[in-house]
């Protein structure tokens, strides 16, 4: 398949969007002082005018404060703010996206403003996984052999599912993370998935996050994450193997993670809102 490069960002863009989602998600606190322009510019492979550039662009929102010519301090009073929604059924917010689209970051944003737990596929299963990768005598980073597709990767999604489930079973709603691409594929899996939530009594939303490709290289590399090395490796080729413009069939929500669209914050209030119109 191929990828069309769409709305394409200049790199201090790139940078202002992806540390303003950092603070919307809380990675980066209230107070937090910013690390310096020239580390900055070597942590995110920039050059400092770019970080300059950016830190123009989240002094203008409001969300650094420059209190010195060499301080920079991060402005979110908001996160202090304690929030919990509770709905007459439950809701299981699926939320997909290819690697750096910002999908964490919107499952962050969308937990701060509803207190619902958020399950990552990742932060659940990675320690398992490397250990059952090396097991079988591949490499813990390994995300690409068949050994990982077919062996690893479904029990992945099925731990996700019984989280997923037992939250529900509380009647909790949640916000489950993960790439979904090959789920959100799958017509089947889509609907055995509704029907096994549905007869918990709860309610379904399916979210695809797009982003640009240059914008989910600029955050893979940063996150410089091991599993991320085949696909840093050949990143031309790793496009060339996707498709940008997928989006998943039957109902679903896109969040557009560009920075020529409304931020994520804004747009996971309005899915708040949304849900919470469903609901009433």
């Amino acid at each position: 398949m191929t990828s069309r490069v769409s709305r394409p960002e200049s790199r201090y863009q790139q940078v202002a969007r992806n540390i303003r989602n950092d603070i919307e998600a809380g990675r980066l606190r209230h107070g937090t002082v910013l690390d310096s322009t020239k580390k900055l510019a070597e942590e995110w492979g920039v050059s400092v005018f770019t970080i300059t550039e950016a830190m123009k662009v989240l002094a203008s929102e409001g969300l650094v404060i420059n209190e010195s010519r060499s301080k920079r301090v991060v402005n979110a009073p908001d996160q202090l703010r304690r929030t919990e929604i509770r709905l007459q059924r439950p809701r299981v917010v699926l939320v997909g996206g290819y690697p750096g689209s910002g999908k964490t970051e919107l499952g962050r944003i969308l937990a701060r403003e509803t207190g619902w737990p958020m399950l990552d596929k990742d932060t659940l299963t990675r320690p398992v996984v490397e250990a059952a990768l090396e097991i079988l005598g591949q490499s813990p980073h390994d995300r690409e052999s068949e050994a990982y597709l077919s062996r690893i990767r479904p029990r992945e999604y099925e731990a996700l599912q019984d989280a997923t489930n037992e939250n529900l079973q509380c009647g909790n709603s949640v916000i489950v993370t993960a790439p979904f691409i090959r789920e959100f594929n799958d017509p089947a899996w889509m609907a055995r998935t509704r029907a096994t939530y549905e007869a918990a009594n709860a309610s379904v939303t399916v979210v695809w996050v797009y982003c640009d490709p240059d914008s989910m290289l600029t955050y893979v590399r940063r996150r410089g994450a091991a599993r991320d090395a085949v696909k840093l490796a050949d990143w031309p080729g790793y496009l060339s193997g996707i498709n940008t413009d997928f989006r998943p069939p039957g109902a679903h929500v896109v969040i557009d993670n560009c920075a020529s669209d409304t931020p994520l914050q804004g747009q996971a209030k309005n899915l708040v809102k949304a849900i919470l119109a469903e609901d009433s």
